[in-house]
């Protein structure tokens, strides 16, 4: 009788572990059948399939670049309906920011009315989250994508000219520090599977050149999140298959350490 279902008589057995197994409980195998329980054994001692940088590989879409898409999507349609109350509130400036620390992050989910602002940005991840997301796993992609906007608004404050300078008191907002932090790190990684960087290269130049001709389009931040981008994305191309968890996470808490001392110097230097 089936261990599983007691009332049905079989008269197959598990080429596995030789139990009884009634045709609910079968499953083939490459060899003979086996029984639901040694299947569900087989599937827990298989190591999961990994890419070349140790992430899981997953079937589907990029979930975190379409969630950081969608939340972005949402905070601009409050920007909208609240008629700029929402983009104060969560708007980086660095006058303001010393005392509210959470606006170096939460500014990069915020975009201006001009609905190509918002487009282009969120075209822009969506192209480098198909990329790089499937190749760094979900948590290594997160982690690029909030350090790099991190360092979009560091960048900014550190070229800002302090208390004197109009650029000061002036709102950076945007998801651009990100997105050049995301270009920044796909150099690396193409480098390092042997892949030509040199169109990542130019698409890099010339966005960053129309920071310089486009009124109003914060390039500090695109020099900051690209710096911050290619640092931690050699971090994680680079790092040794056996210890690649250790560099990875420590790259991270290095870079986010070394964001924090920028901005405390900085502000106490003025």
């Amino acid at each position: 009788m089936c261990p599983r279902h007691p009332d049905r008589v079989s008269y197959v057995r598990c080429q596995r572990c030789g139990r009884p197994a009634c045709p609910e409980c079968q499953r083939p195998a490459a060899v003979g059948i086996q029984c639901v329980d040694c299947v569900r054994q087989g599937q827990k001692a298989t190591p999961a399939p990994r890419t070349v940088y140790g992430a899981r590989v997953r079937s589907g879409r990029p979930v975190v670049t379409f969630t950081l898409i969608g939340i972005c999507a949402v905070s601009w349609i409050l920007q909208l309906v609240t008629d700029g109350s929402w983009t104060e509130r969560w708007a980086f400036a660095p006058f303001i920011a010393r005392d509210e620390p959470w606006r170096f992050l939460t500014t990069a989910f915020l975009h201006s009315t001009n609905p190509l602002h918002i487009l282009f940005n969120m075209y822009a991840l969506w192209v480098m989250g198909q990329f790089l997301e499937p190749l760094l796993g979900r948590a290594r992609f997160l982690t690029l994508f909030l350090l790099t906007a991190v360092a979009g608004s560091v960048g900014v404050l550190l070229l800002a000219g302090g208390p004197h300078d109009r650029a000061w008191y002036t709102a950076a907002i945007g998801a651009s520090g990100a997105v050049f932090g995301l270009f920044g790190a796909a150099i690396p990684v193409l480098r390092q599977r042997g892949l030509q960087a040199t169109q990542m290269v130019g698409l890099i130049v010339v966005n960053f050149a129309l920071g310089f001709f486009i009124a109003n389009v914060a390039w500090q931040a695109h020099l900051g999140g690209m710096i911050a981008g290619l640092a931690l994305g050699a971090a994680f191309a680079y790092a040794p298959r056996e210890r690649r968890a250790l560099v990875g996470w420590g790259a991270s808490a290095l870079l986010l350490v070394v964001l924090v001392v920028l901005a405390a110097v900085n502000y106490g230097a003025v």
